[in-house]
């Protein structure tokens, strides 16, 4: 079993490196371990989908794969899509057994593919590491079971929980390494929300500027209910560079029209009673489109309506060592932040020290 684990985890490691790129589908890793004991083929789903890792691991593995031992973080898929199912491409390659972590949700899957390799005399061996691979596929399993993506927060603060000075002075709060590695939290999430506000203040691009990994930007999103955003903002002007989409209230009209011509999508979600964006109606038009990970770092207004709402599932705070004062803007609208954690049962998991900032992950 500690064998076992080892090799799961080691294609849990591997299915990560897709988040952010597999969308609508999941991340999948697969280790083909020979009769002998080695490591034959690894692998893990391609960019937007294909080639899923089994296929990857197999076809590395060759007919070395014959009698082996596949370790696969999700279920292999059962149904014709662009490509046979994983289940039959394992069957056809004469593994031995398959050890898989978890189930999938998808209708179209949901014991199908572990069905069809145990009536082919395979040995299957699930839920190991089942709690690891249920964090790793949280985006695609918020997606198919409730209909909205993995909602990931990202703050950047000083110690008393402001994320500018007065009047929104002072745009970089964090050090280099907090916004380094708040970089990498975009490159592994499908697309990135701001509220219409923050893009008015800063004109930001929301890109990701780590080298190696540009082409790793998400998709980014403003929630704009009234249509307020400038035709000549940086975001629509690289609108058909990296894509764009607005979620708004409004129906029609020239700015919407506008905003399309540029190559923006715009999107018309229900207005809830105050005539601003119905968020639980968004989250499921976004995963609708296939959303499964989606990370905020929106401002104040929008920080505070995911969490009224009850949407968030991680929160990523950075802390500076600095205080602003009662001046500055805070990161929570009408909430006060350590009130938030206190109340709304985040489980701090990990935390850590990069450059002078105070970085911790929570968790629902």
């Amino acid at each position: 079993m500690t064998q076992d684990s080892d090799y799961m985890q080691m294609a849990l490691r591997l299915a990560r490196r897709g988040h952010g790129l597999t969308w609508p589908n999941p991340s999948v890793g697969c280790i083909i371990v020979s009769k002998s004991g080695y490591i034959v083929g690894r692998g893990f789903t391609g960019r937007g989908g294909r080639p899923h890792g089994e296929t990857v691991a197999l076809k590395q593995a060759g007919q070395a794969a014959k009698g082996s031992t596949a370790y696969i973080t999700l279920e292999p898929c059962a149904h014709h899509g662009q490509t046979p199912p994983c289940a039959q491409s394992l069957i056809n390659a004469g593994i031995d057994c398959a050890v898989v972590a978890i189930t999938d949700p998808d209708s179209r899957v949901g014991g199908k593919g572990i069905e069809m390799l145990t009536q082919a005399g395979i040995k299957v061996d699930l839920g190991v590491c089942q709690d690891k691979a249920q964090k790793a596929n949280q985006g695609f399993f918020n997606r198919i079971v409730g209909h909205r993506p993995l909602i990931t927060v990202k703050i950047a603060s000083s110690q008393d929980g402001k994320i500018a000075g007065p009047k929104g002075a002072s745009q970089w709060v964090t050090g280099p390494q907090s916004r380094a590695r708040g970089h990498l939290l975009r490159a592994s999430h499908d697309a990135i929300m701001v509220g219409i506000g923050t893009v008015l203040a800063d004109n930001p691009s929301l890109d990701c500027r780590l080298p190696g990994l540009e082409d790793r930007s998400p998709i980014r999103i403003v929630m704009d209910s009234s249509l307020s955003l400038p035709l000549d903002c940086k975001l629509v002007e690289t609108a058909r560079k990296i894509p764009t989409w607005v979620m708004t209230t409004i129906k029609g009209g020239d700015k919407f029209e506008g905003l399309c011509d540029q190559g923006v999508k715009v999107m018309t979600c229900k207005a809830d009673k105050q005539g601003r964006i119905d968020m639980i109606d968004m989250m499921a038009m976004l995963a609708n489109e296939g959303i499964t990970r989606l990370l905020s770092e929106g401002g104040a207004q929008v920080n505070a309506s995911l969490i009224r709402a009850s949407l968030i599932d991680r929160l990523y705070w950075f802390r500076a060592p600095k205080i602003i004062g009662q001046e500055g803007l805070a990161a929570l609208a009408d909430m006060d932040i350590e009130t938030v954690l206190k109340t709304k049962n985040f489980s701090l998991v990990r935390e850590g020290r990069i450059g002078n900032d105070i970085w911790q992950e929570y968790m629902i």
